[in-house]
């Protein structure tokens, strides 16, 4: 055996470290993994109630509108943004289409 392999091999201090650093790496990838966890599950969460609100303040301003004699604004502003969006789109389609 030559001598220099002897001293090529790693001490335990090296050992030590390079195991170390292998589960700091884990561990920090897991982490990672629960914070994406996290911001994920509470965007999925709100997205429900989001929509829950959306839809009760929707019917308040149906019932507001009923007893003032004010026009539904919110209604009309959303079903002309939304007709617009499908206008655009189709658009879109048609000229990619080509």
């Amino acid at each position: 055996m030559r001598p220099y392999l002897i001293t090529a091999k790693p001490g335990r201090l090296q050992l030590a470290a390079r195991w170390a650093g292998r589960w700091a790496l884990k561990v920090l990838a897991l982490a990672v993994m629960c914070a994406l966890g996290a911001v994920v599950f509470s965007i999925r969460s709100a997205r429900p109630l989001i929509n829950f609100a959306a839809t009760r303040a929707a019917w308040l301003e149906l019932w507001a509108a009923s007893h003032t004699g004010i026009g539904p604004l919110g209604s009309i502003l959303g079903a002309a943004l939304t007709d617009e969006f499908v206008r655009e789109y189709h658009k879109g389609r048609a000229r990619a289409a080509v």
